[in-house]
Parts: structure tokens; C-alpha cells; sequence
């Protein structure tokens, strides 16, 4: 591949590596005008035939490189036997002339001659593939815009007009940067192409850039003179300036930070769109590159953008009226880039999949269109044959268009309109004039399929079929239905018109839910608690399965339908490639959030994008649930699991953020240890998190930054900062609620404790009930070296073994006290009360700690219980039964509901749930089941502590006698 002297190649174009330098000819143009191919193979008499044959039939098919043959016949000679190192060359040659010097416009277009013909031959012979053709033009263009933009600086500096400028900030365009937007910004500039160009500069490298402003904009209208100014020697590039922001109003060159507010006030999507393919070319380049990151929020939304594809299609629309382009396919005159099936459809086609995806996959941001083909294909957001399809397509269809464009030098895209026009398009190309034709035709008709489908498919293929408008609504809620249409969601044109095409999906799946007008009710909710619809709607119209989803959701679970009105972005994941896959397991979602947070450049963004990871992944959990994918203890380890990985992910960038203020953390570290359900590995849909934050000063009185804290304090806010990232209610709401009660000595106790103080209250002062909750101890996240060490002591505590006797007199105690505060428990309450889930884990909890096995939880901690000899089989086995059953009930409760369980409220969905994951057959046979169970249970549990919790007789004194 070329490479032009000087282009910082990091920043170009994404070109290919470069091959041997060697003119390999695997095809040849044929001579349209056999005459003309002849005079210009006599002027090469030193050249093989395979290279006179190649001269010869250019020549004779094209007039404008017969005429540039003739007239740089000398350099050409050299450049043959090494076409890479001719264009490099050529490069450093204009790249070293004097900014000022009178002929610079001369040189440019003496440059652009060479470089167009040895790009051509190389294009022609098969020598270069496509990417390599577009990647030389590119480098040209760079560097043609780099030597003309300081030549325009120059001259303001000569006239002293940039005071506050010298000589040397002509490397850095004295504050402007050049983005090269469109085939440029892309690395694809067609052979005779214009360059869009847009044209900022940086307010602070002025103490008063209204006074430098003038200058600025004299050198970018000098800069595009020079470029596009047609004189006898031809033109550079032709040089377009209109993409910059509302140009009818703004001068060539703007100011970055007036750029910024009018995107982020007034951008529009077509403009999303031609900032995927944005690239600082020339100027202050780094600069340039940072300004189009500030604009990643505005190119790329948080959210699957579905909206984007009407937008295209609109703009699409507007090229056809504008250009007449309606009607079937007819090739004379037909525009390869704008008409139907052309060069713009495929372009269009990856760059709004970019647009919908591209802001939740950062790998989507490719400016190039076939790899971004391939990469939408690895992704799976296209099937990889259409993918493949449409990328050979493209390049076909630019192989054409640089065919058309090569034979005059004229920037058009049309094919030749009449006359021998295809004829000699056809010599040029070494093909058949019919074959060409018939290929022609075959793939610009495929293309048109293939994109048509995408950007305008049919509004009535996902609908359902009906009996007509009052069939849709038949036994539906008049008024329910009436005031949907006063709802936020619906207060645009557009969204009017995409709801009405949902509607009757909508209706006929909440018609199949098992009480209508529940789910009726429950999608009323979720439709009212839309701030907007035009986004959700267009995702819905694309994806037809989530109208299915939703119905499924508003007829079992209304309350998860309600939170998806505040957080419709959720839905998103659905079809983000996986959702319906099994588990990936904590490790592999740590690396996922871990990667997420990796392309977010600030604390709190990193925050919101955890938040919205982990809702998403909540919400994937509650699906799987609610379609009997996973059962209820599967979902309650996935819950705990997607907790782990949460801690995992955000605990880093907290610290991350308070170092910066105050310094690395003194001494080891500090570790989050997980206790009660999350350290068991077991969650429902609503749980809090129980945390102990334990930390090693190691001996380091304070940390070492711009604000340094004494090392107790350190780690204090530290762990309150990461209580805050936890549970602060945020724009993208929280990600958990937060209990540290479990630490040692409670609330009253420091909300982070150091290892030794933390090693000491264990062994010295810990109650019974707090070495019970060591069985369910786990450290989540933080340094390997102290997290070893404080679960190896952990294990030790556990591990010593405890008197039985002991052990259970204080499980009876607790028990005695937590029902005298709590009461027996209330209907359908699985946590607390008589025989409920907390007695058993006490049971469990104590099965382990007087065993003195640090793994033991619930059914092994009940069978230590049985292995130790306090507990009967027919005990363990009816409270195992019992603890399974009322987890499975709670766990079906949590999702449907925040509130307690009360079957009367939940809804003939939600009672149907609750059926297929208790395996009852009756609400009123659950019922009495649970019951007798949690009855059952509570006398069981009594029965074990009278009989083995009594405390030791005092030994008989003995008598006199004795």
C-alpha cells in the first residue's frame, strides 16, 4: 500500500500494509479506440508487452489518462518499476516546499496528475484491491489539505495578522484542525472525488479568538482556493465545506466549542451519521480527534437508536424527489451512488446498523463500510451471507464507478447515458459489453432488495390478522383505550403513526393473556409511564417479538411492566445478540462490565453505565424466570452472581475516583465481603446487600495525595463513597440498596474496619449470632493477598467447632426473640415467622458452625446437623422440602412485586407462575400446603432445641455416707 511521506498514519485513513512494490498485472483494459491505444504504447517502446498491453488499452479507452501519459511520460517511466516508493516520493517532494512559495498550486496539481495515473494503472491491472486504490486517493487528499492549509497560514502569518502565532504552530495549524468527513473521512475517496472537509479551531489557543478568527477563516478560503481552482494544469480536489454546522449562517471555519453546542442543541441525523466516518486529517489533528469524542453522546445514543432507520429513510426519500430517481432500473444513465441499488444504499444500510447499535457496542465504530459489513456480521446484527453479499456488491459498484470516473476525469457517477458510452466503459473494464450489462443490472437490483427491506419493510407484515378495527378492540376497556391517546408517549405525529401500526399486535396479544383485562390494565401502566414513545415504538415495529414480550410481561408481572416504562432501554438487551442464552457464570460478567467500563471516560458515566449493565442483565434474569427458562433457585444464584460481578466491576472505579483526590489506599487495600443471602450465593429479584468493607493499613499512617486523609478516615469515606455508587438513586436509577448492620459491633461500630481490629472483635468479642453469620461469609471483591487472608481466618473461626448445647441455646434465644418482636408471620411470609426460611437458616447456620465446616449452608448445613447427631433424617428432610418450597414462593413474589405476597393481587398471571414453580395445583392447595409445612417446620425446629439445647444438669453432690 502507498504511503505518502509525512501523513501521521496512525491518524489516516485505515489502509492495508504494504506489499512487495511490484506493478503485478492480473488483468488488462482493452483499447475502445484502437488508434489512440497505439499512439500512446509507442511512447513507451522500453516496456514488456504485458505492460504495453496494459499502457495500450488505458490509453485507448480513456482519454484523460492517455493525455496524462503523454504528459508525465518521464516520471511514469520510473514510477512502473515501483509504483509505491514513486507516490512516497512525490509526497515528501511537495511536503518540502515553501509554504509561500508562488508555484505550490502548480506542484499540487503536477502531484495529483502522478498520483491519479499510477493509481489508476495499479487499479486497472488488478495490481491494488480496492482498499488500496481508496487508501492512496485518501493519503492524497490528506496531504493535499495539510500543504494547503498551511500555506494559508502562512501567509496570515506573514502578514502578522495571527500575533499570538509563529512559524512552529504551523505543525499544529495554528489552532485549526481539518476533519475529513464522508469517503474521505473513511479511507474510500472515489477516483475523481471531492473532499468534505470540516474546518474548526480551538478558542483556547487565543487569548481572544475573535480577534484571530478573521485570519482563520481568510487561510481555510485560501486553503480550499488552492485546492479546488480549476486553471490550466487542472485542479487538486474539489473542496466542499458544507458539512460544517448550519453553514447558511456560519463562516468556513468555526469555533469547536461553538460546533459542540450546536450538535448537542440542534444536530441532526444525517449528521449523527456522517460523524461515524469523522477524522482529524490535517491541522491540529490530536485536537480534532478530541473534539470528535466530545461528540461521541451525540453520535452514539445509550440506547438501540431504532428511530434512526425512519430518519433514513426520509433522507433517502428526499435524494430520489430531488433527483427524480423513482421508478424500475435503467441502466443508461443510471447513478451508481445515488440511484436505485447503488454505492449509497450499501453505505446507508451500515451505517444506520451502526447508528441503532454503535452506542452499546463500541466496536461497531468503523468507519469503513466493509469492515463494517464484517464487523455487524460478527456481532450477529446481520447474517453473515447478506453481509458478505452486499460487501461484494460494494465493490463491484465502486470498481464501476471509478471506471466511469477514470474516463474523462469527471466527478460523476453515472453510467455513460447514450451512444458507445457503455461500449467503452466495458473496453475500460477488459469485460463484455452484455455480460456487463446483465451483471450490472443483477447486482443493483440485489442491493436494492436487500436495503429496501431494511430501511422501508412492509408496515403490515409483523401484524397479526384481524376481523377489522372493532375486532382489535372487542372486549377491551373503551375507556382505558381512549386515553392512551393523551399519554406523553403519544403526544407526537410520529409516534401516533408507529403506535397505530403496533396497535393491533399490541391488542391481540394482551387478548391471549390469561385475564385480558388485567394485562389491559397492566400495559396502561407501562404505556403511561413513557416519557416518550417514538424510540420504543420504532423498536418495537423492528423487532415484533418484543410486543409478544411485553404482553407476556403486562399479563404476568405489571409491576416489572411498570419499572419498564422508566427503563424501556432494558429492552434493548433482548435483542442485543445472547439474551435468551444460558448463564455465562460471574467470571465471564466481570470481564463484560469490566469492558463496558473501559470505553466510559468519566466517574460518573462509568456509574451509569453500570447501572444500565446491571438492569439489563436484572431484566434478562426476571425473563428467564418469568418463561420457566431457569427455576426459582437458579434465578436466585443468577442474582446473586450478577451482584458478585457488579461489586467486582464498580469497587475499582470508586477507588479509582477517590485516589484521584486523596491518593492510593494506604497499606493492602480493603476487600467487600458479602454476607447473609449475597455471601450464600442467593438473591431474589428485590434483595439489598449485606457488606462488611475490611482494610489493611499495613502499618501506613495516612495515604500520599493532593489531599491526604489519615488512613481510618480513608478507608471510612472510601467505603461510604462506594455505599454511595451503590444505592444513590441516579438518572439511571440505583443499582442496590446497601445494609452494613453485619459488621462488628453493628451500626455503632466504624462503617470500614481494619484487619486487626476486625481479627480481634472475632476471637474476642463476637456473639454467637455473629459467628453464625461467618458460615455465610464470602469476600466479593478486592486484593487477592488480603482477600486469601481474611477468608483463610474466616475458615479458622468456623472451623474450631462449637458445643452443641452452646450453640443451640443461643439459636433458641434468638428464635424466641425474633418471634416475640416479629410474631408467628403473616400469611404467605416466607422470611419471618414460625417455620419460616430465617428459623431454618439458623438451623443450617448452626449445622455448620458446630461442625465446624466453613462450606455448610442450608441443605449441607442441615446435613452436618444430621452427621453430628442433633438432628433426625425425617427432620432434615421435611425443613430442606419446606425451605425450597417457601424460597420458590418468595422468589415468584419479589418479582412480581415489591409488596408482600397477597395472591388475591397478583393476578391470574402472576398466580399461574406461582403454580408452575411450586408444582401445586390450586391456589387453595398451595395454600394449605404451606401451612402445613412452615407448621410443620416451626415444631420440628422446637422439638430439636428442647431436646438438644437443654442445658447441662449440675452435677449430684455427693452425700456423707459417700
Amino acid at each position: 500500500m502507498p504511503r505518502l511521506s509525512g501523513i501521521d498514519q496512525s491518524r489516516a485513513a485505515p489502509h492495508l500494509p504494504a506489499m512487495n512494490d511490484i506493478l503485478t498485472i492480473t488483468r488488462c483494459p482493452r483499447p475502445f479506440d484502437p488508434d489512440k491505444g497505439a499512439e500512446v504504447r509507442a511512447l513507451f517502446p522500453e516496456v514488456d508487452s504485458r505492460m504495453a498491453e496494459l499502457l495500450e488499452g488505458t490509453g485507448g479507452s480513456s482519454p484523460y489518462l492517455a493525455g496524462l501519459m503523454a504528459k508525465e511520460a518521464d516520471w511514469l517511466r520510473g514510477a512502473l518499476e515501483a509504483p509505491r516508493a514513486a507516490l512516497s516520493a512525490e509526497g515528501a517532494r511537495l511536503q518540502g516546499l515553501d509554504p509561500l512559495d508562488p508555484s505550490l498550486g502548480s506542484e499540487l496539481r503536477r502531484g495529483k496528475r502522478r498520483m491519479a495515473l499510477i493509481v489508476a494503472l495499479a487499479d486497472l491491472s488488478g495490481a491494488w484491491r480496492l482498499e488500496e486504490v481508496t487508501g492512496a486517493l485518501t493519503d492524497f487528499g490528506d496531504l493535499s489539505a495539510g500543504v494547503a492549509l498551511r500555506a494559508g497560514l502562512a501567509s496570515e502569518l506573514k502578514r502578522k495578522k495571527l500575533p499570538e502565532m509563529t512559524e512552529a504552530d504551523l505543525d499544529t495549524g495554528c489552532g485549526i484542525t481539518l476533519l475529513a468527513m464522508g469517503k474521505m473521512g473513511a479511507g474510500e475517496l472515489n477516483y475523481s472525488s471531492d473532499i468534505d472537509l470540516i474546518a474548526l479551531y480551538d478558542e483556547d489557543r487565543f487569548e481572544d479568538h475573535r480577534e484571530a478568527r478573521p485570519a482563520l477563516i481568510r487561510a481555510v478560503r485560501k486553503m480550499s482556493s488552492l485546492l479546488s481552482e480549476i486553471t490550466g494544469e487542472g485542479y487538486v480536489f474539489r473542496t466542499d465545506l458544507r458539512l460544517r454546522p448550519d453553514p447558511s449562517v456560519t463562516p468556513v471555519c468555526v469555533g469547536m466549542e461553538a460546533a459542540e453546542n450546536y450538535y448537542e442543541s440542534v444536530g441532526r441525523t444525517w449528521e449523527r451519521a456522517a460523524y461515524i466516518k469523522a477524522r482529524a486529517c490535517a491541522g491540529d489533528v490530536d485536537r480534532g480527534e478530541q473534539f470528535i469524542a466530545t461528540l461521541r453522546p451525540f453520535v452514539w445514543r445509550r440506547h438501540l437508536d431504532y428511530a434512526a432507520i425512519q430518519d433514513a429513510h426520509a433522507v433517502r426519500l428526499a435524494i430520489r424527489d430531488s433527483k427524480g430517481y423513482h421508478g424500475p432500473l435503467c441502466l443508461p444513465g443510471h447513478d451508481m451512488k445515488l440511484g436505485r441499488g447503488g454505492i449509497r444504499e450499501i453505505e446507508f444500510f451500515a451505517q444506520f446498523h451502526q447508528l441503532i447499535a454503535g452506542g452499546r457496542d463500541p466496536s461497531l465504530r468503523i468507519r469503513a463500510t466493509v469492515p463494517a459489513l464484517d464487523r455487524l456480521a460478527v456481532t450477529g446484527w446481520l447474517p453473515s451471507d447478506l453481509a458478505t453479499e452486499l460487501a461484494d456488491h460494494y465493490r463491484a459498484h465502486r470498481e464501476v464507478e471509478h471506471r466511469v470516473q477514470m474516463i474523462n476525469d469527471a466527478q460523476t457517477h453515472k453510467l455513460p447515458g447514450k451512444g458507445e458510452g457503455l461500449a467503452r466503459l466495458a473496453a475500460l473494464m477488459g469485460r463484455d459489453e452484455a455480460e456487463l450489462r446483465a451483471d450490472l443490472s443483477r447486482r443493483l437490483e440485489a442491493v436494492h432488495e436487500a436495503t429496501e427491506a431494511f430501511f422501508a419493510p412492509d408496515p403490515a407484515a409483523p401484524l397479526p390478522p384481524t376481523d377489522g378495527p372493532e375486532a382489535e378492540e372487542e372486549g377491551f376497556d373503551d375507556a382505558v383505550l381512549d386515553r392512551w391517546h393523551h399519554y406523553p408517549a403519544l403526544a407526537s405525529t410520529r409516534a401516533r403513526e408507529i403506535f397505530s401500526r403496533l396497535r393491533p399486535q399490541l391488542l391481540a396479544g394482551l387478548r391471549r393473556a390469561a385475564k385480558p383485562d388485567e394485562a389491559l390494565q397492566a400495559f396502561d401502566g407501562f404505556l403511561k409511564g413513557l416519557p416518550a414513545g417514538v424510540q420504543l415504538f420504532s423498536l418495537f415495529e423492528a423487532n415484533p417479538q418484543l410486543v409478544d414480550l411485553i404482553c407476556d410481561i403486562a399479563g404476568t408481572v405489571p409491576d416489572l411492566a411498570l419499572y419498564l416504562s422508566r427503563n424501556s432501554g432494558v429492552f434493548d438487551a433482548v435483542i442485543g445478540g445472547g439474551f435468551f442464552e444460558p448463564w455465562p457464570g460471574v467470571q465471564a460478567l466481570s470481564v463484560e462490565l469490566a469492558e463496558v467500563l473501559a470505553h466510559e471516560a468519566d466517574y460518573e458515566t462509568r456509574l451509569d453505565a453500570a447501572r444500565r449493565w446491571a438492569k439489563e442483565w436484572h431484566f434478562r434474569i426476571g425473563v428467564h424466570h418469568l418463561r420457566g427458562l431457569i427455576a426459582p433457585e437458579e434465578a436466585g444464584a443468577e442474582y446473586a452472581g450478577l451482584a458478585e460481578a457488579v461489586l467486582q466491576g464498580v469497587w475499582p472505579v470508586v477507588q479509582e475516583e477517590f485516589a484521584r483526590r486523596h491518593g492510593p489506599a494506604p497499606g493492602r487495600g480493603a476487600v467487600v465481603m458479602g454476607m447473609g443471602s449475597l455471601g450464600a450465593g442467593r438473591l431474589n429479584a428485590r434483595s439489598d446487600l449485606d457488606l462488611i468493607v475490611i482494610y489493611d493499613a499495613d502499618g501506613q499512617d495516612s495515604s500520599e495525595g493532593r489531599r491526604p486523609l489519615p488512613a481510618r478516615v480513608y478507608y471510612s469515606r472510601l467505603t461510604q463513597a462506594l455505599v454511595t455508587a451503590l444505592s444513590a438513586p441516579m438518572a439511571q436509577g440505583r443499582l442496590y440498596e446497601v445494609d452494613m448492620r453485619l459488621r462488628p459491633s453493628g451500626n455503632q461500630g466504624p462503617v470500614a474496619t481494619s484487619w486487626p481490629a476486625y481479627r480481634s472483635y472475632q476471637t474476642e468479642s463476637a456473639w454467637t449470632w455473629e459467628h453464625l453469620a461467618l458460615t455465610r461469609a464470602r469476600v466479593i471483591a478486592g486484593p487477592a493477598a488480603l482477600a486469601a487472608d481474611v477468608m483463610a481466618f474466616r475458615a479458622g473461626i468456623v472451623s474450631q467447632g462449637r458445643d452443641k448445647g452452646a450453640v443451640l441455646r443461643e439459636v433458641a434465644e434468638m428464635r424466641r426473640r425474633i418471634l416475640v418482636a416479629k410474631g408467628a408471620g403473616a400469611p404467605w411470609e416466607v422470611k419471618v415467622g414460625w417455620g419460616r426460611n430465617q428459623e431454618i437458616e439458623l438451623m443450617a447456620q448452626a449445622g455448620g458452625l458446630i461442625a465446624g465446616d466453613p462450606e455448610g449452608w442450608i441443605a449441607d448445613g442441615l446435613q452436618l446437623a444430621v452427621g453430628s447427631g442433633w438432628m433426625r433424617e425425617e427432620e432434615r428432610a421435611h425443613l430442606s422440602d419446606t425451605y425450597r418450597l417457601l424460597w420458590s414462593i418468595g422468589q415468584v413474589g419479589k418479582l412480581l412485586s415489591d409488596h408482600r405476597l397477597d395472591p388475591a393481587t397478583i393476578g391470574e398471571g402472576g398466580r399461574a407462575l406461582l403454580l408452575r414453580d411450586t408444582c401445586a395445583e390450586s391456589m387453595e392447595a398451595l395454600d394449605a400446603r404451606f401451612e402445613a409445612a412452615t407448621q410443620r417446620a416451626g415444631e420440628m425446629i422446637s422439638q430439636v432445641l428442647e431436646r438438644e439445647a437443654a442445658p447441662p444438669q449440675a452435677p449430684e453432690e455427693e452425700s456423707d455416707e459417700r
